[in-house]
């Protein structure tokens, strides 16, 4: 199983507030999910980032590939250096 780290879209409609979760590749965006690892907020100023550096790691030692943006994410919280 391919198993991705990506955001889920929730909140109101112009208002987007976003889950970082690891799921399968397979699945939709916004469908089922295995594990939850934080949050991200883009509307507020400066924008809200909260991840668990802990889950993160073990999930991409475990092969769990970040999406562009998650990585950018994770980036800017200090948790992946590359």
């Amino acid at each position: 199983m391919a198993t991705k780290i990506r955001l889920k879209r929730m909140g109101a409609k112009k208002n987007p507030f976003y889950r970082v979760v690891v799921s399968d590749s397979r699945s939709p965006r916004d469908g089922r999910f295995i594990d939850e690892l934080g949050y991200y907020n883009p509307t507020k100023n400066p924008a809200i980032i909260e991840i668990d550096k802990e889950k993160a790691m073990k999930w991409i030692e475990n092969g769990a590939q970040p999406s562009d943006t998650v990585k950018s994410l994770l980036r800017k919280a200090g948790i992946y250096n590359k």
